[in-house]
């Protein structure tokens, strides 16, 4: 049996990759802050509660144990607030972003590594990851920051793994521009907070942005096809065939 646990999963791509995932008969568990479609296994956990999220994702591992033959953790759950150039930005805003985009999913590798680390089957981490993370855009500081951070994370993970006994594989992928709540915040903004703005505006109106559905499609596809102890740690969906 194949598991799948998605972070963020009741929106966007996160809502897609857990619809899609079920219908290619993986058994898949979706954390996430709301589940408004009432599915049976979706937790309903904001990612910040350390104590709590991380006890579920124990839970989950050990309750599939004895009949699961991989596991998938997709660290999906992601924040583009605060935008606004630096020194606007209020302390509460920056404690968030860092909260939910990296500090909530490193916790939850270190805790899937360590709680498969006897675990002989295959075992993949999938972080969604952002070309922000690879280039400075003025006022995304957190965003650019976090993500980069997160990128940074992996590719040591990457290299810690290769001495393991039963390694974890680890690929953080940037996945396109999507017609998202993300890219509906990023268009509510000013210019003075986000000089970049009159661009993604043309990137809706000129229809150059893809669906959450086209994404979760080919990262589906890349997850389940790809072995993720062979392929680049950092990657990018629109590299892919």
């Amino acid at each position: 049996m194949e598991i799948v646990i998605i972070t963020g999963a009741s929106k966007g791509i996160g809502q897609e990759l857990y619809k899609q995932f079920s219908e290619n008969g993986a058994r898949v568990y979706g954390l996430a802050r709301t589940n408004p479609d009432h599915h049976e296994h979706i937790e309903e956990v904001d990612i910040t509660d350390t104590e709590k999220v991380l006890s579920i994702l124990k839970s989950i591992v050990m309750r599939n144990v004895d009949k699961a033959k991989s596991y998938t953790l997709i660290n999906n759950a992601g924040v583009i607030d605060p935008i606004g150039l630096t020194g606007s930005l209020s302390a509460g805003e920056i404690d968030r972003a860092i909260q939910v985009n990296l500090t909530a999913p490193i916790q939850l590798t270190n805790t899937f590594i360590a709680s498969l680390e006897k675990f002989t089957g295959t075992k993949k981490v999938l972080n969604i990851s952002s070309g922000a993370g690879r280039y400075a855009y003025e006022g995304w500081s957190l965003y650019c920051t976090t993500k980069a951070g997160l990128d940074h994370f992996f590719r040591v993970v990457t290299l810690e793994q290769e001495q393991a006994v039963n390694p974890v594989g680890i690929v953080s992928i940037a996945p396109g521009i999507i017609d998202t709540g993300m890219q509906e915040s990023i268009r509510s903004s000013s210019s003075e907070q986000f000089p970049h703005l009159d661009q993604f505006i043309k990137y809706k109106e000129q229809g150059q942005l893809s669906t959450a559905e086209e994404t979760a499609a080919k990262l589906v596809k890349f997850t389940k096809e790809t072995d993720f102890l062979k392929t680049d740690t950092i990657s990018d969906i629109r590299q892919m065939k």
